[in-house]
This record gives structure tokens, sequence and C-alpha cells, in this order.
């Protein structure tokens, strides 16, 4: 019997696989960095355009339009991991391109420089998350460990997100917005030390067929759930872009609410999704992972019509709260998802998920400023709760016509 006692021993915990795998591991701190040197330069961006290079407000504002050349990066990298299986070497290199692109805009003595690194070498940094999660997949495959794994890593990477804006803003009052973006530099360097110098196994390098690089009716057919999934997850993104840009205007202007209010309201979304995100693997298990994502679409409705029609703080909690369940569901389950509609190129499956969110911020954030010339605030949440709503329906379809076991 005493021998038979190691085979009786309970399962490790997710999180136990997690701190046991030193990819894993390394995976994780390599994503909390990510989110915090990103999430703590974003907001400062266009504030650093206007006081320290001079650019006119209505010129800084077209920053995150660079963010059109991040599909197209993300498509040539994720193509070529899938041919030749160079995960982490590929990370590695979209990483230090992080590093040489935040430290040549702080450097940045011109204001249209920052435009062209952002467009050309911040476009293959972004890059480094697929690769990576594409390497996490790869070692799922050879050593099969459970798909929660990667939700523990998404949630490194929504950490990050959650210090690093109030990290930003300090470091920029307390030194200058140069010295905070040298940080985001460094902070996409240090991606790099905590997985060494590891590689992992890929599995069989994809074949053009896998890849949907083969003639254009093949490819189209290989391709279409991923990008129609892909579509649609842009579609529930695209409130992202007005509520970051317009909400806070909203709630100063015409709600008058005070400071600290404002920003427990912004504050309270990352949160909660944070909470949420472990136990929407439960959850996809229980009801399917594409039923879930549906639900998650509708919580999006429901959110943007909470900023459009409940005029309060109470509202305002209301809709950062469902956008938090929104966003808990679709962070944890959205790289999975990709992922199996395009089995035989994760790399690329990988790589055009994760750079729609930066394409459609830049296409969301055109659309608010037309949005909010043409029909005012709060009305303009109407245009994202319809996008939502379309969203709804599409994952509502792709569910009854595919099974994703969570």
């Amino acid at each position: 019997m005493d021998s038979a006692a190691p085979a009786l021993a309970a399962p490790r915990s997710t999180l136990q696989e997690v701190w046991a795998s030193p990819l894993y591991r390394g995976a994780t701190l390599a994503m909390f960095l990510s989110g915090l040197g990103t999430s703590a330069a974003t907001p400062q961006i266009v504030l650093y355009l206007v006081k320290d290079l001079g650019t006119p407000v209505a010129v800084a504002g077209l920053y995150y339009l660079t963010s059109l050349a991040a599909p197209a990066a993300g498509y040539l990298i994720g193509s070529y991991s899938d041919r030749t299986g160079g995960r982490l070497g590929l990370f590695r290199l979209c990483a230090l391109a992080g590093f040489i692109g935040w430290a040549g805009i702080a450097l940045s003595t011109a204001a249209w420089m920052p435009f062209v690194i952002t467009a050309v070498i911040l476009a293959f940094a972004g890059a480094a998350t697929s690769q990576l999660f594409t390497a996490v997949h790869d070692e799922l495959k050879q050593h099969p460990a459970g798909e929660g794994i990667i939700s523990v890593i998404r949630m490194a990477l929504t950490a990050g997100w959650v210090v690093g804006p109030v990290l930003g803003a300090w470091l920029a009052a307390a030194t200058s917005l140069r010295a905070m973006l040298w940080i985001t530099a460094l902070c996409w360097l240090l991606q790099i030390v905590p997985l060494g110098r590891r590689q992992v196994s890929p599995g069989p390098t994809a074949t053009p067929a896998d890849m949907g690089t083969g003639k254009a009716p093949s490819r189209l057919r290989t391709m279409a759930p991923l990008l129609a999934f892909t579509g649609l997850y842009m579609l529930v993104y695209a409130g992202e872009a007005p509520k970051y840009g317009y909400l806070p205007l909203y709630m100063d202007e015409q709600l008058h609410l005070d400071p600290a209010i404002r920003g427990a309201v912004i504050g309270i979304q990352p949160l909660v999704e944070l909470v949420l995100m472990p136990f929407s693997v439960i959850f996809a298990r229980r009801i399917g992972m594409m039923w879930l994502m549906c639900i998650g679409a509708a919580l999006g409705v429901a959110a943007n019509l909470c900023f459009a029609l409940w005029p309060s703080a109470a509202g305002m909690f209301a809709g950062q709260i469902l956008m938090g369940g929104v966003w808990g569901i679709f962070a944890a389950l959205g790289i999975i998802a990709a992922q199996r509609l395009l089995p035989g190129a994760v790399a690329t499956a990988s790589a055009i998920f994760i750079s729609a969110s930066p394409l459609t911020l830049a296409l969301g954030g055109l659309l608010a400023s037309i949005g909010v010339v043409t029909v005012g605030l709060p009305q303009l949440y109407f245009i994202p709760a319809a996008c939502a709503l379309l969203a709804v329906i599409g994952l509502a379809a792709m569910a009854r016509s595919r099974r994703f076991d969570g």
C-alpha cells in the first residue's frame, strides 16, 4: 500500500502547475511585466506628445491609429512561427523590439518620431504576447495540464493592466514623462529574463493547408471560422475606445462627479475582470465556451445601455461592473477559442486574435470621434451597444454550429 501512495496523491491545482513549471512560471511573470509597462505608458502617450514634443492636440489624438499596422505585423510573425516552430526565439526578438521602440519614443525629439516608431517597430513587438501563448499551447499539447493554465497567465497580463496606469501616472508626476517611458522600455526588456534560455519543442510545423496559405478559396475556408470569431470579438471590443475616451469627460462635465468617484468608476472594471477570470473556465466547462462568450457579449450590451440611459454614479458603476464581466470572460477564453479554430497554425491564430484589439481600439476611436459629434453624449453609447448586440447574434450562431468543450 505504501508503494501505491504516490499514485493516489491528489492532482496538483492549476496554480501549483504554473509554479512548478519554469515555462509557465516565466510566462506568467513576463505577461505581468508586459501589461505593467504597456498600460503605464498608454494613457500618458498623448500627454507626452503634446507637452514634451509640442504636437497639436488634434494630431496627437491620431497616435492610436498607428495600431492599424499591428494586424499585418502579427500575421507575418505568426505565420513564420507556424512554419518554423521557433516560438520563444521570436518572443525574445519581439520583446527586444518593444524595448527598442519604447526607448526610441523616450528619446524622440520630433513629433513624427513616435508615430513612425510605433507603426514600424512596436507593431512587431506586439506579437510577443501571441508567441508566448503559442509556446504555452505547444507545451500543453505535449504535457497536458488543463487550459486553466492559459487563464492564469492571462490573469497576470490583466493584473499588470490594473497596476500599470496608477504606476505610470505616479512616475510621470514624480519624475517626468520621458522617465516613465524608459520604465516601460525596461519592462519590455525584462520580459526576456524569467524565461532564460529555455526552448519549447513545438508540434509538427504547419502545412499550407493548416495555415490557410494555399489557393485563395482554400485559404478562406480554412480561416473563415477564426476570422468570423475575431470579427465578432471586435464588435464587442468596439466599446472600449468610446468608454476610455469619453466616459471620464461625461462624468466630469455632465454628471459633475468628484475625481475620486471618477477614478473608482474607471478602476473597478479590471478588478472585476481579474476576479471573474478563473471562474470563466469553470463555467465554460458547464455551458460551453462559445455560449459563455455569447453571455459576455450580452453583458456588453447591458453595460453600454447603463452608460447611455442611467445618468448617475450608480449607472456608471453598474456599467463598469458589467464590463468587468465582459472581459473576465473574453480575456480568459478568447485566446483558447481562437487557437481551437485554427488548430494547425496556433501562432497565426493567436496573432490574428491578439492584434485585433489594437486595431479595434484605433477604429473604435475614430467611430467614437464621429459619434460624439453627430449624436453627442451619452447617446454615443448606443453605438457600441448595437455592435455588442450583433456580436451576441453571431456568437449564438457559432455556438449552435460548432462544439467547444470548456
